[in-house]
């Protein structure tokens, strides 16, 4: 009778198993450079319940974090290759590309939440041809990711003036703000995300250039002491998927997956000010300063700003202006 039992619940247990694997008949894998506690890894586990519950359990997701299987600036030609299905990547890895994503990393030019708001709505003069643009690497741009505002990090004092900023060498993630870095005066040095931790525990840079949310989801206080909000740009990821993936799709799927995305895309925007507001408290709960600039402090970091944006307007190509002019119509 016994062996009988232990027959009948083993069959049972590989007729479970046997139904979950065959349940699926598309799995996505998405990969993240964050860990799965950051905001953006939240957002992803959100994504996955609504596309596998939308779906009922015709799509399965899994993600995987911590940069286990990509770095952040291999994403876009792993995705673009097909050699992932999905992947979440900074939008300034696609610099090298597309000049004109780096409008949103233009020194103080989208340094409110309204601007910023305006310019990602996806057909908005902003995006709508970053968007396309992106599609031309074989990537399809499902939905945008919230990071917050730049914040510098430091050790003992704060990056009050581009003085502070002098003979230092700073964490930079993208091309157009590491320009600004230099044109302060400092050394500006490319460190992925996943990296930064290490790079400041041994002093590979004085500065750190983040969103306070990272500060909160990789634990940086344990590293570095004081943050400076400074707001010199906005940090966007994207969520892309590969091309032929897409394609490979229905048209149910692919409804099930863009409203997925948009139920995605609308809670990280929503509650980035609430998300950055967490973070910030965490930080001084762990015991790091924070530091609000001045007005004269601001305009310091503004007039090295400028050269900056007319360089890029003037190398950026036809993209970069067209999507500039956007931006100074949602301001004026």
């Amino acid at each position: 009778m016994n062996r009988f039992l232990a027959f009948t619940a083993a069959a049972a247990l590989a007729l479970s198993t046997a139904t979950t694997a065959f349940a699926a008949d598309v799995t996505l894998r998405i990969t993240l450079q964050l860990p799965m506690k950051s905001h953006l890894g939240q957002n992803l586990q959100l994504f996955k319940t609504e596309v596998e519950k939308l779906s009922g359990g015709e799509i399965a997701v899994e993600i995987y974090d911590s940069a286990q299987l990509y770095k952040d600036a291999e994403v876009p030609q792993a995705v673009g290759q097909g050699q992932i299905e999905m992947g979440v990547a900074s939008l300034t890895r696609y610099v090298g590309e597309i000049p004109a994503v780096d409008v949103f990393y233009m020194p103080f030019l989208l340094n409110s939440e309204e601007k910023v708001r305006a310019a990602v709505e996806p057909d908005s003069g902003v995006r709508g041809p970053i968007d396309e643009a992106i599609a031309e690497t074989g990537s399809k741009v499902l939905w945008w990711q919230a990071y917050g505002t730049v914040v510098l990090l430091s050790n003992g004092e704060p990056i009050a003036t581009p003085a502070d900023m002098e003979g230092k060498k700073a964490r930079v993630f993208g091309k157009t703000l590491g320009e600004w870095v230099q044109a302060a005066g400092g050394r500006p040095t490319l460190i992925s995300g996943s990296e930064q931790f290490l790079a400041y525990q041994r002093g590979t840079v004085d500065i750190g250039m983040t969103g306070v949310s990272g500060v909160q989801s990789r634990s940086l206080w344990d590293v570095m002491d004081t943050i400076t909000r400074v707001n010199v740009a906005d940090i966007e990821f994207i969520v892309v998927m590969n091309q032929d993936t897409w394609d490979s799709l229905t048209e149910q799927q692919q409804g099930w997956v863009m409203e997925a995305a948009h139920i995605a895309e609308k809670d990280v925007r929503d509650r980035v000010s609430e998300i950055e507001a967490a973070a910030y408290a965490e930080a001084k709960a762990n015991g790091m300063k924070i530091y609000d600039l001045t007005e004269e402090e601001v305009q310091a970091w503004k007039d090295k700003a400028q050269p900056v944006i007319d360089g890029w307007l003037k190398s950026g190509g036809d993209l970069a202006k067209k999507v500039y002019d956007a931006v100074q119509g949602l301001t004026n």
